[in-house]
């Protein structure tokens, strides 16, 4: 149609801008609303991003029950998740983070908040993506070493030389982060509820 004055040009575009959100967020919209994929908020990322606090503050703004996998695995264990990585080994910790994983399928609708390497094995991202909407909290590498050693309890920056720890595990878990994602918030700069807003506002776009 060919604009016949200003203001039905200007319509047009207002109509164009619409047009091209609705097909932005279709994708979206199907895999969290549509399919029989869960509907879940699931949080992974890097550790020190603030999947844990961040989860809290989902679960106190939409009254879902939040669910933490370290937090379920050190229950199973009884004992905390450096004490399972001395005790047990990795492989073991992996393996209880599949079986959690495997557990929450029976839940209701809630937040789930995840470790830092739950993404290192396929069947766990097949596990995510059953449960719900995943959500990619990530930091810089500057914010996430700040974080991480004002506690320095994970286990697998216990080396001679976390820092470079923490930039080689970052480069390695990258692309799983991206790859498993819907969509992604960068929490360097934000707060905790700044965050939490970020994603209630971004899935409230796309439930339109």
């Amino acid at each position: 149609m060919i604009a016949t004055s200003a203001d039905d040009f200007a319509s047009g575009i207002r109509r164009l801008s619409i047009t091209s959100r609705i097909f932005a967020s279709w994708k979206l919209a199907l895999l969290f609303f549509v399919t029989d994929r869960g509907k879940s908020i699931v949080l992974i990322g890097f550790m020190g991003v603030g999947k844990s606090s961040i989860g809290c503050c989902l679960a106190e703004r939409t009254g879902l029950p939040r669910f933490d996998t370290d937090e379920m695995i050190a229950k199973d264990f009884g004992m905390p998740i450096a004490g399972i990585f001395a005790k047990h080994g990795e492989g073991a910790f992996r393996d209880a983070e599949t079986e959690a994983l495997r557990s929450l399928r029976r839940k209701s609708k809630s937040v789930v908040v995840t470790g830092g390497g739950i993404v290192l094995r396929p069947e766990n991202i097949e596990l995510l993506k059953e449960l719900g909407l995943i959500v990619h909290l990530d930091a810089d590498e500057e914010t996430v070493f700040r974080r991480l050693m004002r506690k320095r309890t994970r286990p697998l920056i216990q080396t001679a030389n976390p820092r470079l720890t923490v930039k080689r595990l970052l480069a390695e878990r990258a692309a799983l982060y991206h790859a498993a994602a819907d969509m992604a918030v960068f929490t360097s700069d934000l707060s905790e509820q700044e965050v939490a807003t970020k994603i209630l506002q971004k899935m409230e776009v796309w439930r339109r």
